[in-house]
């Protein structure tokens, strides 16, 4: 299986919002409403880059980054949301964006990395809880951060409006 890590591109935004759905549907988790962050990120021009993982020409997986601000520092990113088609899954391609997401972050001098999701998944990626570190009422437990330069920060995340209504 060749599965190719890019850029998206304009025709590729149908193709998302179908992926997003579709990997999260009846997942515990879920609101319900990925598809439409996607598309509000993408819309409110708060997408700061999206991947695609793509096989065969087809849209496979896909990660959105977008700007986030942590207690009093700016330029921190947020991650999510991330899928990989339901037939896909538990084959390395979330494994693949989230590193390819990575990198570019360091890259682009994002001090770090923030998002609301499963520590056991992003925990082998450096993901990590944090005291003093929340969003809203979520169990602490769930919001990570990782830190690529500089201090580590604390404090309330201020995510994207279209990820805020998530």
């Amino acid at each position: 299986m060749s599965v190719a890590i890019t850029d998206e591109r304009p025709a590729d935004a149908a193709a998302i919002r179908a992926l997003v759905e579709s990997a999260f549907a009846g997942a515990p988790y879920a609101s319900g409403n990925e598809g439409r962050i996607v598309d509000g990120l993408r819309a409110d021009g708060d997408m700061t880059f999206s991947l695609v993982a793509v096989q065969d020409g087809v849209v496979v997986g896909h990660l959105a980054a977008s700007p986030a601000r942590v207690g009093t520092a700016p330029g921190w990113l947020a991650i999510g949301p991330l899928a990989v088609a339901p037939a896909l899954q538990r084959q390395g391609i979330g494994s693949r964006l989230l590193e390819a997401a990575l990198q570019r972050a360091t890259r682009a001098g994002a001090p770090g990395l923030v998002l609301v999701g499963d520590p056991g998944y992003y925990g082998r990626f450096g993901f990590a809880a944090a005291p003093g570190l929340t969003y809203r009422a979520t169990d602490a437990h769930h919001i990570l951060r990782r830190t690529l330069a500089g201090p580590a920060a604390t404090g309330e995340i201020r995510f994207a409006p279209a990820l805020q209504g998530a």
